[in-house]
C-alpha cells in the first residue's frame, strides 16, 4: 500500500477533527441518554479522513451535482455522521444535543428526512447495495466523476446481502465505489466471527474480485493513502479493511465488550470521557479546506407522455407482457426511467427495455436484495427505477422494501406470476401474499391491472407518481377490456356491469375480474342482477364508488382475489367500507395450493366463476 504524502500539519488537523467527532458523539449520546458512542469512536478517524481530506463535496449543499456520496451502512453510528456534517458547517453543533428527540430529524438511525442521507439505514447489510445503485448511476447513466463511499460495520459483514452486492459490484466494474469495513472486533452481544483476523477479511473480499486493502483504521495518514490508492484502482471496486477498536480514545470504554449501544452516563462520567479526549487534541494543525466537486454536465430532463396503447378490445395479452411493452415505451419518452432485473427479464418482459436502453438496465442476477437496494440508490440520484421479478421473490427482499418505504423512496416494483393462476409451477412460485406485504407499508401505492390497456396506462401513472408503487401483473393471457381512450387514475376503479336492480356488488381484479364477468352472465341467466367492479387501485382505494355500489346493492359486497385471504383485496375493501355497516364476503385462496392447470386451479381453490355464482346465490338468498 502507498504511504501518505499528506503533510504532518494536515495530519495533525485531521487527528483533531477525529477527536472532535468523538467528543461530539459522546456529548450527544449522553444528552440523549441512549445511542452508540463506542461504535462512533471506532470509525471517527475514517470519517474525519473522508469528510475533511478525501471527499469532494459542498458542505452547505449535500446534494450538489457530482458531489462524492457517503452512505453510513452501520446506521447505529449516526451521531458520528451528524457530528461530521455539523463540523463541516451544514448546521450548528448545538443541534447535536437534540439527538433522538421528537423535535429533531437527527434520529437514532439516519433517514432521508436529512438532506445528506440518501437511504434509511439501521437494518444492517443495506448500505452497500444502495451504494452500488449510486455508483451505477454515476458510471453508466449520468456519466459523472464522483465517487461513492460506504462505511460498514464488521458485524454486518455476515449479512448475505453484502455478498450479493460484492458480486454485482465486481460484475459491473464499479471502480467509483469504495467500501470501508470498520473492523472493531466487537458485535452487540459477542465478538464478531473473525474478530481481528485481517487476512481472513482480505482473502474473502479479494476472492469476490475486489481490490482489498488492509489498513490501520486509527492511522489517518495510512487511511488517506489507502483512499488515494482506491481512487487510482481501475475496473474493480475497492474495500478498505480498517482495523479499529470500539470506544477508541476513551480508556474505560476502548475494546470493552460491555459498551455496545450504551451511552456514557450524564454528568461526571461524561465529563471524564470528554476530558480524556480533549487532552488528545494536538497544537499547530493546518487549516483544512474541503475539496469542491467538479462541475457536472447538464442532465437531460425532457419528458413526454406515452404514445397510445397498442392494445385493442377483443385482443388477448398477459399483463406481465403489457408491462414490458409499457416499460420499453417509457424508456423512449422519459430519460429518468431505469430498470433492474434478477435473471427473470425474459419472463417479466423487462428485457424489452434492456435491449433498447442497455445503459439504463442493470442485471443483478439472482440477487433480489441487492436489486432492491441498488434501486433505492438509483432513486436517490433522481432516477425512476422499475424493479421487476416474480411477486413471490420480493419476499426475500422484504426488509429492503420496508427500509425503502421508510425512506419514501421513488421506486416502482412490479411483481409478476401472481396467484394460483400461474399454474403448473406450484406454490413456491405463486405470489399469494404480495398485496398484504406491500399494502402494509405506509405510503406505498398498490395497483392491480386486469388487461393490456389498463396495465399500459397504470405503468405510466406509476412512473409519474412521486413515491413507491407496487404493480401486480399476471402470467396468463387475458382479453383486452378497455379501448385506447379509456382513462385511469391512482385511487380509481371501473364499474363494468351495473343496473338499477342489482342485489350484490362483486369486486375483483386481475384474473378474478374475468371470473366475475363469467359469473355475471350466469347469474343474469338465473335472474340475479349483480354489479361488477374492477378494483385496479387497491391502495389508495376508491371508497366512494365502493360505498355507492354497496348501498345500491342492499349493503352487500363479494370480493374475489387470487391471493391469500389475509391482507389482500378483500381486506382492503372491508377496511374501506366496514365502518359503514356494509357486509363484505371474501373469496380467496385459503390453503397452500398445488400444481395444476391455471383454469382448474382457479376453480379448485374457490376463486372461479363457479364459486362466485354459488357464493352470490347464498348471499342474496
Amino acid at each position: 500500500m502507498a504511504t501518505s504524502s499528506t503533510s504532518p500539519e494536515t495530519l495533525t488537523a485531521l487527528h483533531n477533527k477525529a477527536t472532535q467527532l468523538r467528543i461530539e458523539s459522546v456529548r450527544a449520546t449522553s444528552e440523549a441518554g441512549s445511542g452508540h458512542p463506542s461504535s462512533c469512536c471506532s470509525a471517527a478517524d475514517i470519517v474525519a479522513a473522508l469528510f475533511f481530506s478525501v471527499m469532494r463535496y459542498d458542505p452547505k449543499n449535500p446534494k450538489a451535482p457530482n458531489s462524492d456520496r457517503f452512505v453510513l451502512s452501520k446506521g447505529h453510528a449516526a451521531p458520528l455522521l451528524y457530528a461530521a456534517w455539523a463540523e463541516a458547517g451544514l448546521f450548528p453543533k448545538s443541534d447535536l444535543l437534540k439527538l433522538r428527540t421528537l423535535a429533531s430529524d437527527l434520529e437514532g438511525h439516519p433517514t432521508p428526512r436529512l438532506p445528506f442521507v440518501d437511504m434509511a439505514t439501521g437494518s444492517l447489510g443495506q448500505g452497500l447495495p444502495v451504494g452500488i445503485g449510486i455508483a451505477l448511476n454515476a458510471k453508466y447513466v449520468d456519466k459523472l466523476t464522483h465517487r461513492t463511499y460506504v462505511l460498514m460495520g464488521d458485524g454486518e459483514s455476515v449479512e448475505g446481502s453484502n455478498w450479493e452486492a460484492a458480486e454485482v459490484a465486481r460484475h459491473h466494474k464499479l471502480d467509483n465505489l469504495c467500501a470501508i469495513v470498520d473492523v472493531n472486533r466487537l458485535g452487540q452481544s459477542d465478538p464478531t466471527m473473525l474478530q481481528h483476523d485481517m487476512e481472513a477479511y482480505r482473502s474473502r473480499w479479494s476472492g469476490f474480485g475486489w481490490h482489498a486493502v488492509v489498513v490501520d483504521g486509527h492511522d489517518i495518514g495510512a487511511l488517506v493513502a489507502a483512499f488515494d490508492e482506491a481512487a487510482r484502482t481501475k475496473d474493480k471496486p475497492t474495500v478498505l479493511l480498517a482495523k479499529t477498536f470500539k470506544g477508541r480514545g476513551i480508556s474505560f470504554m476502548e475494546n470493552s465488550p460491555s459498551w455496545h449501544g450504551k451511552p456514557v452516563a450524564k454528568g461526571e462520567e461524561t465529563q471524564k470521557a470528554i476530558d480524556e479526549l480533549t487532552k488528545q487534541l494536538k497544537p499547530n494543525g493546518a487549516a483544512l479546506s474541503i475539496p469542491k466537486p467538479s462541475v457536472a454536465p447538464a442532465a437531460s430532463a425532457a419528458v413526454s407522455a406515452l404514445p397510445q396503447t397498442p392494445y385493442k378490445v377483443g385482443e388477448s395479452a398477459a399483463t406481465r407482457e403489457a408491462f414490458g411493452v409499457a416499460l420499453e415505451a417509457l424508456g423512449a419518452v422519459n430519460p429518468h426511467v431505469v430498470a433492474l432485473d434478477a435473471d427473470v427479464k425474459n419472463s417479466t418482459y423487462s428485457d424489452k427495455f434492456g435491449k433498447k436502453f442497455p445503459n439504463r438496465f442493470f442485471e443483478n442476477f439472482i440477487a433480489e436484495q441487492n436489486m432492491l437496494g441498488a434501486a433505492a440508490g438509483l432513486a436517490a440520484c433522481s432516477k425512476i427505477p422499475f424493479v421487476a421479478t416474480f411477486a413471490a421473490f420480493f419476499t426475500r427482499a422484504y426488509d429492503f422494501i420496508r427500509m425503502a418505504a421508510i425512506s419514501q423512496s421513488n421506486i416502482k416494483l412490479v411483481g409478476t406470476h401472481v396467484g394460483v393462476s400461474i399454474g403448473e409451477d406450484g406454490p413456491s412460485q405463486m405470489g399469494l401474499e404480495d398485496i398484504a406485504m406491500m399494502a402494509t407499508q405506509p405510503g406505498v401505492t398498490v395497483l392491480y391491472p386486469s388487461d393490456g390497456t389498463s396495465t399500459y396506462r397504470l405503468v405510466e401513472l406509476a412512473a409519474n407518481h412521486k413515491g413507491m408503487v407496487y404493480l401486480r401483473a399476471g402470467r396468463p393471457k387475458a382479453p383486452v377490456l378497455y379501448s385506447a381512450d379509456e382513462r385511469f387514475q391512482i385511487g380509481g376503479s371501473k364499474v363494468l356491469r351495473q343496473s338499477a336492480s342489482d342485489v350484490l356488488t362483486i369486486v375483483g381484479a386481475g384474473v378474478t375480474l374475468f371470473e366475475a364477468l363469467k359469473a355475471y352472465d350466469q347469474l343474469k341467466a338465473a335472474g340475479i342482477a349483480v354489479r361488477v367492479i374492477d378494483l385496479y387501485s387497491i391502495v389508495p382505494i376508491d371508497r366512494t364508488t365502493l360505498l355507492d355500489s354497496a348501498r345500491a346493492t342492499h349493503g352487500r359486497i363479494l370480493t374475489v382475489e387470487d391471493h391469500y385471504a389475509h391482507g389482500g383485496l378483500g381486506d382492503a375493501v372491508l377496511s374501506a367500507v366496514g365502518a359503514e355497516g356494509i357486509k363484505v364476503h371474501k373469496l380467496a385462496v385459503r390453503v397452500i395450493p398445488h400444481s395444476g392447470k391455471p383454469d382448474e386451479l382457479v376453480d379448485h381453490f374457490g376463486i372461479g366463476a363457479r364459486s362466485i355464482v354459488e357464493a352470490a346465490k347464498q348471499i342474496v338468498k
